[in-house]
């Protein structure tokens, strides 16, 4: 029987702990030392804290957001009215005094001119950075859109969420009177799944100084390229130029000298029209902030580019895993180890970026810029890697990689917000 090993006996005292003890036991202070009280203001030196794990985890309403779009998205074939009506997606950027399901800031400001309107009205969740891990802040902002947004985006969904549910509702919003009856009226039906329309650039770019459209008093006159879902939309909305700065109209799409006329798109999920405006009267609804519309849209569709970008890279590393040559999977040689994970790093740092777009309007230009980029790199490698397959309709390659270039176009080219990412 073996028996344990004696302890080892303790280390002697050194004369310097002898010392030492002495001086605590005479009756003389020790030296410590400083706390942080004691040290100055310019001493200091700030260490950032690393985030808990409260605030680096979704909490599990995010997760069940996600995971009901997810399996709504595979079993539904045509999936707009089942998300409405179960999921409540049309719902998450009216606020709730207008039947929707989004938390309004605690004051809004009177002008969109004034600076403070810069701020989202659709403001960024606080749930995943509640102070109490008991009682997560459960409010619904931007980041909700974002998951949502992004899980089309894995499927490719062709519903019209970004621009109405995004485009429409934010536009409204971004009015001054925001307790308009006109507003009490359109905001409710959109809430519902009512399709609504922004009519809004002349030329892609969606220049927050420069509508398509002009106004005089409520005669609108022009025409708007690139409007999303118009053809089918019971709400149009039109940007027009006034003596006072941009406002928001509503259309009666039924009225003479309205024309819609849906454009060929190299996305087809993505639907576009034409909105000509002949000298037709509308109902001004005051003046409108298209900077603020321009970075909602942007923040929400990187959240799309992201999950397309991600679910192309799952494909490819897929594919990869079945596809053989010289008797072996082509994803176990190195070199193409290497690309799909300089991929992966790609779509994690776009995920950032879209994430955190909603902060600042810069910020919302940097996501539009790398979410675009990311997601043309990611979608021109797989169709690479996967060879001939990818350019048959049989595979989801090239519509992937449709999305990728149509969506980088939309809301303007990402070298035209280079300079709000570098004034």
């Amino acid at each position: 029987m073996r028996h344990p090993a004696p302890p080892s006996p303790r280390p002697e005292p050194t004369a310097a702990a002898h010392h030492a003890t002495d001086r605590h036991t005479s009756g003389s202070p020790v030296p410590t030392p400083p706390t942080t009280r004691q040290i100055t203001a310019a001493q200091a030196i700030p260490v950032p804290r690393p985030p808990s794990t409260q605030q680096i985890t979704a909490p599990q309403a995010t997760q069940e957001l996600r995971a009901s779009v997810r399996k709504l998205l595979d079993r539904e074939a045509e999936p707009w009215p089942a998300l409405c009506a179960q999921v409540g997606v049309a719902a998450l950027t009216v606020p709730e005094r207008f039947g929707g399901f989004a938390t309004e800031p605690a004051t809004q400001p009177a002008d969109p001119a004034d600076p403070s309107h810069r701020a989202s009205l659709i403001r960024p969740s606080k749930s995943t950075d509640s102070a109490d891990p008991a009682h997560p802040d459960q409010s619904i902002g931007l980041a909700e859109v974002q998951i949502v947004a992004e899980e089309l985006g894995r499927n490719l969904t062709d519903v019209p969420f970004l621009g109405s549910s995004v485009l429409a509702v934010t536009s409204l919003l971004s009015t001054p009177n925001t307790g308009a009856p006109a507003l009490a009226r359109l905001l409710p039906a959109l809430a519902e799944g009512t399709v609504g329309a922004l009519a809004w650039t002349a030329d892609g770019r969606r220049d927050p100084l420069q509508p398509a459209f002009t106004a005089d008093e409520s005669t609108v006159d022009g025409t708007a390229h690139y409007v999303l879902d118009a053809a089918d939309a019971d709400v149009l909305l039109a940007a027009a130029r006034t003596p006072d700065g941009p406002a928001l109209f509503e259309v009666d799409p039924a009225r003479p000298g309205v024309r819609r006329e849906p454009v060929p798109t190299r996305d087809e999920t993505r639907h576009l029209a034409t909105v000509t405006l002949d000298q037709v009267r509308a109902r001004p609804l005051g003046r409108v902030d298209l900077a603020r519309v321009r970075d909602v849209a942007c923040a929400v569709l990187a959240a799309e580019q992201v999950g397309a970008a991600s679910r192309a890279l799952e494909l490819t590393v897929e594919y990869t895993r079945q596809r053989v040559q010289f008797g072996r999977p082509i994803g176990s040689f190195q070199a193409l180890k290497h690309r799909m994970a300089d991929l992966h790093v790609l779509v994690e740092t776009s995920r950032s970026a879209a994430y955190a777009s909603p902060a600042s309007p810069r910020l919302a230009a940097v996501a539009k810029v790398h979410c675009s980029e990311v997601f043309s790199e990611v979608t021109a490698e797989m169709m690479q890697l996967h060879g001939g397959i990818a350019i048959t309709w049989d595979h989801p390659a090239h519509r992937y990689f449709k999305r990728a270039h149509a969506a980088a176009q939309l809301f303007g080219a990402p070298h035209h917000h280079l300079s709000r990412v570098h004034p």
